[in-house]
């Protein structure tokens, strides 16, 4: 079979033009036996000519060794074939030339038109050597004349037809099967290329994942902790001074404490479901890790309230703000235009944003006076979460709570993922903006 390319530079382990030992070893006894051939037939040739015997055996031989060339130069051999034609020799140089030369990559015009050289020199060869075997008186034809012409084309179309359509069988078959693997490799390497970018995909959502669910437990226990810490803070100003609000304060501050509890083992339940399933199925199998897709929805799950089971709403937005109050926040809500249904991604969205803001003015401005607005516009809702410059350092209502950075992140990819606009920074006053708009309708993935 032949090789291209670095296929081929790989191939050549030969000496020479030859690309294996083994061939070069079948084309010198090749040329072994066509020198033998043709030089035991110049002895002949020799004797017609008037030449000395020695000079047709060593021509003889020089042109029957032109077969070592013939996979480099098959043309060449073809020619030296044709050109000792008339001296009555070289028939296994005429076969093997001819077969290799139909083999080759050469055009098919430059092959038609040597075989029928070859073809031409032989039946021309064939007559003159017919008729002086079978002599006459000069007067009458001789006995069997008549069949000349028959014999002479058959025996050249014999010597040339053969080993050109088997050269053009085997050249074929080479081609179709250089083609068919050049196929397979370019398959393996569209295959690799595939595995490759379904290795990125797979990795690439596994981030998303891990981002995703880094976001719905963010969600689901900073509001709820910062409240806590919030309250936690105040009942230790207020525990000597006013015990009745200190015993309210404590009260609120375990409600939230089990309220974030039940959440996380919400999330926590669905890693426990896995294992309870491998433990049900007899055990004998090893239990599969759990996906990062089941964690993440487990997380949006546990983020949702659990009497709802479409997760927090704008319905819900007064509770709120009214949690906020409760740990000393002063917060003004203003509501524009008329409430309706919204998908329930853009309602949850909607909510975090204006949950999340309020936990960072819990963090880095607590007693700051804060504005939530809300508006209700004919293809979009907006909201607006202000606060103003917090109150002098060392104030009690510093509850000192840390913060990740991760807060302003996540409401900017919860936004943006619906295909909204989130906008946030500093105000001129000293104070913070949050600010959102997203679509009324979920835009579809396509």
């Amino acid at each position: 079979m032949t090789t291209t390319g670095d296929d081929r530079t790989t191939a050549m382990t030969g000496p020479w033009w030859w690309e294996r030992w083994r061939g070069a070893a079948l084309d010198a006894g090749l040329a072994v036996l066509s020198a033998a051939e043709c030089g035991a037939e110049g002895v002949t040739f020799a004797r017609d000519a008037g030449l000395p015997a020695p000079v047709g055996v060593g021509f003889g031989v020089l042109a029957g060794s032109a077969l070592l060339i013939r996979r480099r130069w098959p043309v060449a051999v073809v020619l030296i074939a044709i050109a000792i034609t008339p001296a009555q020799m070289g028939v296994l140089l005429t076969i093997v030339g001819l077969y290799t030369l139909a083999a080759s990559e050469l055009p098919r015009r430059i092959t038609g038109a040597l075989a029928g050289m070859s073809m031409a020199g032989t039946l021309i060869v064939a007559l003159v050597r017919a008729s002086q075997d079978l002599g006459g008186d000069g007067t009458h034809p001789p006995i069997g004349s008549e069949f000349l012409p028959f014999f002479a084309v058959a025996g050249s179309i014999g010597v040339t037809a053969p080993p050109v359509l088997l050269g053009l069988y085997v050249g074929a078959r080479r081609r179709l099967m250089e083609s068919l693997r050049e196929r397979a490799d370019d398959l393996e390497r569209e295959l690799q290329l595939l595995a490759e970018r379904a290795e990125e995909r797979a990795e690439w959502a596994r981030n998303e994942e891990r981002t995703r669910i880094a976001r719905e437990m963010h969600d689901v226990v900073a509001h709820r902790v910062s409240l806590m810490v919030v309250h936690a803070a105040a009942l230790q100003a207020v525990a000597r001074k006013d015990p009745e609000k200190a015993v309210k304060n404590a009260a609120l501050v375990g409600d939230m404490g089990r309220q974030a509890l039940t959440e996380l083992r919400e999330m926590l339940g669905v890693l426990r479901a896995g294992d309870d399933g491998a433990k049900a199925s007899g055990g004998a199998r090893p239990v599969e890790p759990v996906p990062l897709a089941a964690v993440g929805h487990a997380a949006a799950a546990a983020a949702s309230r659990a009497v709802d089971e479409d997760g927090p709403s704008l319905a819900e937005l007064d509770e709120l703000v009214g949690q906020s109050r409760a740990a000393g926040m002063a917060v003004d809500l203003s509501v524009e235009g008329e409430p309706r249904g919204y998908a329930a991604d853009v309602e949850q969205t909607a909510y975090r944003v204006v949950q999340e803001a309020l936990t960072n003015v819990h963090k880095h401005a607590a007693g700051a006076k804060t504005y939530v607005r809300l508006a209700h516009r004919g293809a979009e809702i907006a909201m607006q979460v202000e606060n103003e410059p917090p109150p002098e350092a060392g104030s009690t209502a510093d509850a000192r709570l840390p913060s990740g950075g991760n807060g302003l992140v996540g409401m900017k990819e919860r936004v943006t993922g619906l295909g909204g606009v989130f906008v946030s920074g500093p105000t001129d006053g000293g104070g913070f903006r949050v600010s959102a708009v997203l679509p009324a309708a979920v835009p579809a993935v396509g």
